[in-house]
């Protein structure tokens, strides 16, 4: 049974490592999976892609600077039997000696998704030794500063909830119940620090600035706020 999307990978991927105890979240700075075991700071990354390609094998290796585990994970299309992207035996060579993980997912007309892990991540090379850079850290504190998983890996062109996204719309769901307020109003209320530059930066063009100091709700704010209610639902409700 193949597959029309990538996105259709990701919910038994992220089943996967959750019964392997990770948290997992989607779509972290331009990551399809990202996942960390309590008390490791080696990030679990994922890349998903219908079928086996060059391309997710660069991806691969450009994640190994981050310093974690590398998976790249495709559809095993049994109706594909010796395609170039689906001989498996030879992909997972490669993949082994590169130290990047391989996992292939089976659909089934009638039974769940099948998740087999062909080559371990790092199985020859230990790629853990280097050193946490930036770029892993801000996938750390992107991650931790997400409320929940509201993307689904293999995602494109769509609008990502990030955490960025996410305290906007704090801000937002605060300013509708003020009618109008003053960012050190909203800051109180949200507790978000960068709410002056949330405001002032206007990047979903939510907030309108009525007077010196103070903002409402534009129209495009208040169709966010349905847009993403899901979201919002998982925020600790503020004090009117």
């Amino acid at each position: 049974m193949a597959v029309k999307y990538e996105t259709e990978l990701y919910p038994p991927l992220k089943s996967f490592f959750e019964a392997r105890g990770y948290s997992v979240k989607s779509e972290v700075r331009h990551c399809d999976l990202v996942g960390y075991r309590q008390n490791e700071e080696h990030p679990l990354i994922v890349e998903i892609k219908r079928t086996f390609t060059l391309e997710l094998l660069l991806q691969g290796i450009d994640r190994q600077r981050l310093g974690g585990d590398v998976y790249v994970a495709v559809e095993r299309n049994r109706a594909k039997k010796g395609a170039a992207n689906q001989r498996f035996s030879e992909i997972t060579q490669l993949c082994r000696r590169l130290g990047i993980g391989l996992i292939i997912v089976t659909f089934y007309q009638t039974k769940e998704p099948f998740v087999e892990v062909l080559c371990e991540a790092n199985e020859i090379q230990e790629t853990r030794n280097v050193r946490i850079g930036k770029k892993a850290k801000r996938i750390r504190t992107e991650f931790d500063a997400r409320s929940g998983d509201h993307n689904v890996g293999g995602s494109n062109k769509r609008k990502l909830v990030t955490a960025y996204r996410e305290q906007a719309l704090q801000i937002a769901q605060q300013l509708w119940m003020f009618g109008e307020a003053s960012p050190a109003m909203l800051k109180e209320a949200t507790g978000i620090g960068k709410t002056s530059f949330i405001l002032q930066k206007n990047y979903y063009g939510w907030f309108e600035r009525v007077s010196r100091g103070r903002y409402r709700l534009t129209e495009e704010g208040t169709n966010a706020l349905s847009e993403y209610a899901s979201v919002l639902a998982t925020q600790k409700p503020f004090a009117k």
